[in-house]
């Protein structure tokens, strides 16, 4: 299970999504805390992203200074829920590009129906960071990432909030290469498909639709 899967047990990380799953915390407070573990949770998947070196001058001096190298991020959100984690990535990463996937979840029988999908050029030059709150079956995920891939990525991150077992063993089992950053492995999935302690519908939490 602990393959390419990093838990961010962070306490600030970890206060925060406690607020998240209570009950009787209101949108506005809920987005906000999405944003804030967001940040942090992309502070942990970009660690590791390539630097090259550029000549600089600051006040004192010539110095030869880290920049991030290669083609820009990109940054794509599996709609809706995605787009709670898109803006807090993009104001650490403003110069990345942005690409969408719209999935939504058949309720009878689990699966994926996609409706858009629109991603930024030349995937495969890019680091490209999948971004939705919830990994639960996998299903929609997976199916993101198929997508992806189809349109040239090769170097894919996913961002999740939260996961269940049974959809990090998806993801894992499609796309064992795709490196899962998430703020807690909770304990399973009911019948219904939703992660359980979790926190309910993420998206009907965010934008107060139920």
């Amino acid at each position: 299970m602990s393959h390419n899967l990093t838990v961010i047990d962070h306490p600030l990380v970890q206060h925060k999504l406690s607020l998240m799953r209570k009950t009787g915390t209101p949108s506005a407070q809920f987005r906000q805390l999405l944003g804030e573990i967001t940040q942090l949770l992309a502070y942990e998947a970009t660690r590791d992203l390539p630097l090259s070196t550029q000549q600089i001058t600051t006040p004192l001096a010539e110095i030869d200074a880290p920049m991030l190298a290669g083609k820009k991020l990109a940054l794509v959100s599996i709609l809706r829920a995605g787009n709670g984690m898109l803006d807090p990535m993009l104001s650490l990463i403003p110069s990345a590009r942005v690409g969408f996937v719209g999935l939504y979840r058949d309720e009878e029988t689990l699966k994926p129906v996609q409706y858009y999908f629109k991603v930024p050029d030349r995937l495969g030059e890019r680091e490209v960071i999948a971004v939705d709150p919830m990994l639960a079956t996998g299903n929609s995920s997976v199916a993101a990432i198929d997508l992806l891939k189809e349109a040239g990525a090769t170097n894919i991150r996913f961002l999740c909030l939260l996961a269940a077992p049974e959809g990090v063993a998806r993801m894992q089992e499609a796309h064992p290469d795709v490196a899962i950053f998430t703020a807690s492995l909770d304990s399973r999935l009911n019948e219904q498909g939703y992660i359980v302690p979790g926190l309910g519908d993420a998206g009907d939490r965010m934008f107060g639709t139920k």
